[in-house]
């Protein structure tokens, strides 16, 4: 998801449903909030979805599992007027196993008007609560192909506080014309298009024809293929995106203006840059953010490989909420905001996404802090590349501060999206604060090269990344602490088991006694916790070898003993819990 959360947590407001939003931003210098408003006057009433439909990451039916996404065709002309869209869904599938019917997410706010299969009008189809059942005229045996179309119209979900809880965004612009945006992540593709709403299911290609009144302009995923004028008032916009994330398939409606470039990517191929925003903008704020668009680019193909998606773009829409990581066409609407750090957090956390979450997505929302969790230590790793160490640091002690540590990171379990990013039932914020901040402990535990490297073939699978020589995939926790021992040539299970699967922080314990320092770890689970520790004597700094989650130091009576100086090692520290209240002050 995206930077939004973590602001938002700052402000007070309450995590709702999520979507790919991240380490947030802070108040703004003149004491306003830093969260934009609803931009229509009067929220319209929700028409709500089934609770099946507001899920998202389900369990497969037998038939899903069955079946190979190969390509979605989706037609859908938006009704600015009526708030409403009419659109046909060609999908095309290749069976693995032998399979009898085609199972697909939709929305039953949406009226189904035709269901075809093979150019055939189908028969005995169902879609209760929102999981539509179409049989085939006859089972289909592994490696056979069918191709189901479907057409539907209706109003779709308004969105009650996007991007958190999704849906559509129907906005105007200051100069009142039609603004609208699409934002579902934590509801899942199906509010508005025909999907298999899961990780593991994303179709291999989408094209997108969007059909908009035609003095506005539709951006989406993907390649752009052009645009056909109608003749009667609309236009339809012709898009193409390879191995899309399915909830990072975006609709964004405006009359938008486009500044292009291109950038020349240290890996030898050339990036289109594309930044779609309102015609109103302020020129000089937009070139800003413009401007912004390939050192941020050049920091992460640095630090974590090629643009994954070099051969359609970089793409960034100005939209009427906040933010969220939609494939080549991200999210934007934090306003040009300046936060003193010399950079958009909104821009740079989304554009994260594209490396973790849409290239490299996990299997399961419970390794949803390899998106969150790796995403948000991007900032203060870009603070450092830009200001230096002074502005990394600072950073990392704001995602300190706000750590819940109620639930684990991660819980060894599948676990469906509201279940972690809900914080009163899972980690929530500290996917992304905590997460940061155990890869920033990681990091300094096994070395740079040990870390990054192992980055990078989480994100890609391989460790010689190139254009051309990779794909999207999906990565697990336990594929991440593989790579991680095999990099560094270190046993790491106990750094995951004290971080990741407990909820509270390392406790490092400290007697002095007969001129000695002694120091234990004490981990949540009770299993040992061999951190190393460094600690300074009157100025002079050794490391303890902590073997067995335990060690020791001369320290002569009177000297000044300063433990972890560069906090080096995430731990429990009583003067933040006193701070925050969780135990009495001077107990």
């Amino acid at each position: 998801m995206s930077a939004t959360i973590r602001r938002a947590a700052l402000l007070g407001a309450s995590l709702l449903a999520l979507a790919a939003c991240a380490t947030a931003p802070s108040p703004a210098a003149d004491g306003v909030p830093d969260v934009r408003p609803e931009p229509q006057a009067a929220p319209a009433p929700v028409r709500e979805s089934t609770p099946f439909t507001l899920g998202t990451d389900q369990p497969r039916t037998p038939e899903q599992l069955a079946l190979r996404f190969d390509k979605a065709d989706l037609s859908i002309r938006v009704i600015p007027d009526n708030r409403a869209i009419d659109a046909v869904a060609v999908l095309d599938f290749t069976a693995t196993d032998p399979v009898a019917a085609v199972v697909v997410e939709l929305d039953t706010l949406l009226d189904v008007s035709s269901v075809q299969v093979d150019g055939v009008e189908a028969t005995g189809w169902s879609n209760p609560e929102g999981r539509m059942t179409i049989p085939l005229p006859r089972p289909l045996t592994a490696g056979e192909s069918v191709q189901v179309r479907i057409a539907y119209a209706g109003q779709p979900r308004v969105a009650p506080n996007a991007p958190w809880d999704g849906g559509f965004v129907w906005a105007t612009t200051v100069d009142g014309q039609p603004w609208i945006a699409t934002a579902v992540q934590p509801e899942g593709c199906d509010l508005f298009w025909p999907c298999i709403d899961h990780p593991l299911a994303e179709p291999g290609r989408v094209d997108l024809h969007i059909t908009v009144p035609s003095d506005l302009a539709a951006p989406s995923n993907g390649r752009f293929l052009g645009t056909v004028d109608h003749g009667d008032g609309w236009t339809t916009w012709n898009w193409s995106a390879a191995n899309p994330n399915t909830y990072a398939i975006a609709l964004n409606i405006g009359p938008y203006e486009e500044k292009s470039a291109d950038y020349r990517s240290r890996f030898g191929n050339v990036v289109p840059l594309s930044y779609w925003h309102l015609r109103t903008d302020d020129p000089a704020r937009v070139q800003a953010l413009f401007d912004q668009f390939a050192p941020m680019m050049d920091f992460y193909e640095a630090t974590v490989g090629p643009f994954p998606f070099g051969d359609e773009k970089m793409g960034v829409v100005e939209t009427p909420h906040l933010g969220m990581e939609h494939q080549t066409i991200n999210a934007y609407g934090n306003e040009y905001k300046l936060d003193g750090k010399g950079y958009d957090w909104l821009l740079h956390h989304e554009l994260a996404h594209e490396w973790f979450g849409n290239q490299m997505t996990n299997r399961n929302a419970d390794d949803m802090w390899l998106h969150e969790g790796l995403g948000s230590y991007m900032q203060p790793l870009y603070l450092r590349w830009l200001h230096g160490d002074r502005y990394m640091e600072a950073e990392l002690l704001e995602q300190r501060n706000q750590l819940l540590n109620r639930f684990p990171v991660v819980s060894g379990e599948d676990r469906a999206e509201d279940e972690v990013y809900q914080q009163d039932r899972g980690p929530g914020l500290d996917l992304y604060n905590k997460g940061s901040l155990i890869a920033h402990s990681l990091r300094l535990l096994i070395g740079d090269e040990a870390f990054f490297r192992s980055v990078t073939r989480l994100v890609y699978g391989r460790p010689d990344p190139r254009p051309g020589n990779f794909t999207t995939r999906n990565a697990t926790t336990g594929e991440f602490l593989a790579i991680l021992e095999a990099e560094s040539g270190r046993e790491l299970d106990w750094f995951f088991q004290g971080y990741l699967y407990n909820a509270a922080l390392p406790d490092l314990r400290q007697t002095r006694e007969d001129g000695r320092l002694r120091l234990e770890w004490v981990a949540a689970d009770g299993r040992p916790f061999p951190m190393p520790v460094e600690v300074e004597i009157d100025g002079r700094r050794s490391t303890v070898d902590m073997t067995g989650g335990r060690g020791e130091i001369p320290a002569p009576a009177g000297a000044h003993v300063l433990i972890d100086p560069e906090n080096k090692a995430l731990r429990r520290l009583d003067f933040i819990e006193a701070w925050k209240g969780r135990i009495p002050d001077g107990d």
